[in-house]
């Protein structure tokens, strides 16, 4: 406590007005929520791009698709792990479709592509979550801090009028409290634009990721169906 009562800012804040206080606290509780969103994305992030590249590496070791969906099985809490599931299950209701053998290996690319394609936007979309929100703070805080910044302003000049003085010693403080506003409307934006900026990249390296799985993917389905057609000569 003695810390803040002598603390320059602290006491800055205290003095300023009750609009100011207001956006102060505004732009406050703006950062605490930026910076929750940041520490949970960061994590995120983080197991999305292991978990990918972990579920690349186990379909590119198995052998067929009945050993993948095993392995599916085991790592279902995986992000990615849905998305193969998914097309493994379009896969199974395909064959149960009452249609020729040849009718089903035409239809099976597309609809696994279109099944693969729709559980990447899921996972791109529950992904992009809250980012919206670190747009906002970097776009919106400066402008809240200037808000509290000209406000102050306004009130100083205000005070110094019924003072009848301009002397600096009469100015400064007031100045001082509004532009303790834009300061931190600005230490609220700085983190938000680029924390947002670094989950944008991420959240593409994902999409990519996730692109090269179910290629991957694929690309085990065709090996499959290669060697029913060597079967069945």
């Amino acid at each position: 406590m003695d810390f803040l009562g002598t603390n320059p800012a602290w006491a800055l804040v205290l003095k300023a007005t009750l609009a100011v206080k207001v956006v102060l606290v505004v732009l406050l509780c703006m950062s605490i929520y930026s910076w929750a969103i940041i520490f949970f994305k960061f994590l995120t992030f983080l197991k999305a791009r292991r978990d990918v590249h972990l579920l690349r590496r186990l379909t590119e070791e198995s052998s067929n698709l009945g050993s993948l969906k095993n392995v599916l099985e085991t790592h279902s809490s995986r992000v990615g792990s849905a998305m193969l599931q998914k097309a493994l299950f379009e896969l199974k209701r395909i064959g149960q479709l009452n249609a020729s053998e040849q009718e089903k290996k035409e239809i099976i690319k597309e609809n696994l592509q279109r099944s693969l394609l729709n559980s990447r936007t899921e996972i791109f979309l529950s992904l992009k979550k809250s980012l919206a929100f670190l747009a906002t703070c970097s776009n919106s805080a400066p402008f809240i801090g200037l808000f509290g910044t000209v406000w102050g302003i306004m009130h100083s000049f205000h005070a110094i009028g019924l003072q009848k003085s301009a002397s600096l010693s009469t100015v400064a403080p007031g100045i001082s409290e509004a532009l303790i506003a834009t300061a931190i409307g600005l230490a609220v934006a700085i983190p938000a634009t680029m924390a947002y900026n670094y989950f944008i990249t991420k959240l593409q390296d994902v999409d990519k990721d996730l692109d090269i799985l179910a290629n991957v993917f694929l690309n085990l389905l065709e090996r499959n169906l290669s060697l029913l057609k060597q079967g069945e000569k």
